[in-house]
């Protein structure tokens, strides 16, 4: 039971040394506490509350340029997608425009060659006309001298070459109007 007691007189011993506590220490710790409060909350505190806020603004303004940039670069891309299409709608309509006055010089240049064909044609009829009719001229001629010839020996006399051209020209006559009927 000794011991008992003495340990019941131990704990009585430090409570009483509890309640009768020094306040000196606690107050200068107190008033240390406040003074580095204070001094904290007047001097340092701004300072970083000011570079927080900075921080702030200026991650708020990256965002707002980010999203400026964003826009922009959507308005470009979409700016180049329709002068892409213009782009192509132009092409297109280029090519179907060379693909029309390509025909179309086409077109004119086989009309040129059937007009040039056709006066070829023409002309060269009419120059196998104009040869037919000298050949069968001439033919004529031969054949008017030949058949005087023979009349001459058939009549035993010699023709004036007036009397030849008359004969000649009476046969002609006669053979142009047997080719007319």
């Amino acid at each position: 039971m000794n011991l008992w007691f003495l340990l019941a007189k131990s704990d009585d011993v430090e409570h009483a040394d509890v309640m009768a506590m020094n306040w000196l220490p606690a107050v200068t710790s107190l008033i240390v506490f406040l003074l580095a409060f204070g001094f904290l909350a007047k001097v340092v505190w701004p300072k970083i509350t000011k570079g927080l806020d900075d921080r702030e603004r200026k991650i708020r303004e990256t965002i707002a340029a980010a999203d400026k940039a964003k826009e922009d670069a959507e308005k470009a891309l979409a700016e180049y997608q329709e002068n892409l299409v213009k782009a192509r709608e132009e092409a297109n309509a280029m090519i179907a425009q060379a693909k029309s006055d390509a025909k179309a010089a086409g077109e004119e240049l086989r009309r040129s060659n059937d007009a040039d064909l056709a006066e070829i044609k023409q002309r060269a009829t009419r120059e196998i006309e104009s040869a037919k009719r000298s050949a069968i001229t001439e033919l004529h001629a031969e054949a008017s001298m030949l058949a005087t010839a023979i009349a001459s020996k058939i009549l035993q006399r010699e023709i004036s070459a007036q009397d030849q051209q008359k004969l000649v020209d009476e046969t002609l006559g006669e053979m142009g109007r047997l080719q007319d009927n």
